[in-house]
């Protein structure tokens, strides 16, 4: 596959996982921030590749072999993000440029003796899942912190919002993957909340609230 084709399947892939459902060519355009028709284009290359399913205005799904060939894509981003963070002391908010540029290297024999280098994570930097050689994903049970109710407990296990704004914004309010946060009040004239961050009192928004993923405790 090319770069591009590469892109086009990890795009289709991020979108379906967030809809569950067959996904729109405006929806890939709008993502990957190009034209409908050249989105149409790549489609019926892809399609003619078995990689994804196309029926004009029925939207676009991935065959088996393409969701097999996203999730190697993916998993090579996510490594290679662990690595940039655990091994060379990137901070979580400047590696994913960078992912972007290694994930279209071809060598699965390197990838997978990164893998076990790394000592076969199961998530990135900023929690999201990583698929192991043979597609296969670790799931685990969280939720949004801001349907969390006043009392309850859990711990950061990711981030819906990946962008360095965000991840810089919580390096400042020292909340991390692993912090322990409890709930203890929430506001319901702006649904702000006051939370304790292993220890520490801080008020936080809605909007913060809904892009931490926890894990109830």
């Amino acid at each position: 596959m090319t770069l591009s084709e590469e892109n086009y399947l990890k795009t289709i892939y991020h979108i379906t996982v967030v809809s569950n459902s067959e996904v729109s060519t405006n929806a890939i355009a709008e993502m990957m921030e190009t034209k409908a028709s050249s989105v149409t284009d790549m489609i019926k290359k892809l399609a003619e590749k078995d990689l994804v399913n196309y029926k004009k205005y029925q939207g676009v799904s991935l065959t088996d072999k393409g969701k097999l060939a996203a999730k190697m894509i993916v998993r090579k981003h996510r490594l290679w993000e662990v690595f940039l963070v655990e091994k060379l002391d990137f901070p979580w908010d400047e590696v994913h440029d960078i992912a972007e540029q290694l994930e279209h290297i071809k060598s699965e024999k390197l990838i997978n003796k990164l893998d076990n280098f790394l000592g076969n994570p199961t998530s990135d930097p900023h929690g999201d899942p990583i698929p192991n050689a043979e597609g296969q994903i670790l799931k685990i049970e969280k939720q949004l912190l801001s349907e969390l109710s006043a009392s309850q407990k859990g711990i950061c296990v990711g981030v819906k919002d990946t962008s360095s704004e965000f991840l810089k914004y919580l390096d400042k309010q020292m909340i991390a993957l692993g912090s322990k946060i409890e709930i203890l009040s929430k506001e319901s004239f702006d649904l702000s909340f006051k939370i304790n961050v292993d220890g520490t009192i801080l008020t936080i928004s809605n909007k913060i609230a809904s892009n931490l993923f926890v894990e109830t405790i």
